[in-house]
C-alpha cells in the first residue's frame, strides 16, 4: 500500500506565533487537574497534544524537564516506553486503528515544536486519513473532542496500570 504523508498545515499557526517561555510540559506535570493529562506515573506522564495531527494524538512526557533522550535516568527511560506501550492498547481499544506514527523530534530542524522538554508523540493513523480539508481548505477535520476522549482514555489507562 501506498503511503500517504500527513498534513497537519494548521499547526503553521502555532508554530508561528510568540511562545510565553513557559513550558506547557512542566506545568503539566505541575497541575494535578491538568485537563489534557490522562495518565501520570512515577517519572512520567501521558497526555492529548492540543493540536493534534489525528484524533487521539497522544504525547509521552519525563516529569524532569530534559531534552535529550541520553539524559533519561533508567527508570524514566522505562516508563517512557511503559506509558508508551499502555498508550498504544488504550488507543488500539478506543479508536482501533489501522497503525501509529511513534517517534521523538530531537532538536529544532527535526521538527521539535518543544525542543527543551522531550516528549514522545503517538499518533493514531487511519488508512486514507489524509483527505483535501486540511491541504485545501486549511480546515482539520478531528472526529472527536479532547475533552470527549480524555475521561475514556484515562479510564483505559488507569484500569491497565491497576492490572499490571
Amino acid at each position: 500500500m501506498e503511503q500517504q504523508p500527513l498534513w497537519a498545515p494548521w499547526r503553521v499557526e502555532y508554530v508561528s506565533s510568540p511562545k510565553t517561555g513557559d513550558c506547557i510540559f512542566c506545568a503539566a506535570v505541575e497541575d494535578r487537574d491538568h485537563p489534557l493529562v490522562v495518565v501520570r506515573g512515577s517519572r512520567c506522564l501521558i497526555m492529548l497534544n492540543a493540536y493534534p495531527y489525528a484524533a487521539g494524538h497522544l504525547m509521552v512526557v519525563p516529569n524532569r524537564h530534559l531534552a535529550e533522550l541520553e539524559d533519561l535516568d533508567d527508570g524514566e527511560l522505562g516508563e517512557l516506553t511503559a506509558l508508551t506501550k499502555s498508550a498504544l492498547a488504550a488507543l488500539r481499544t478506543l479508536m482501533k486503528p489501522a497503525g501509529f506514527n511513534v517517534g521523538l523530534n530531537l532538536g529544532v530542524a527535526a521538527g521539535a515544536g518543544f525542543r527543551d522538554h522531550l516528549h514522545q508523540h503517538v499518533v493514531p493513523r487511519w488508512d486514507g486519513d489524509t483527505n483535501f480539508m486540511p491541504v485545501l481548505g486549511g480546515t482539520r477535520v478531528i472526529s472527536e473532542a479532547l475533552a470527549s476522549t480524555a475521561p475514556v482514555l484515562r479510564r483505559l489507562l488507569t484500569a491497565e496500570r491497576e492490572e499490571s
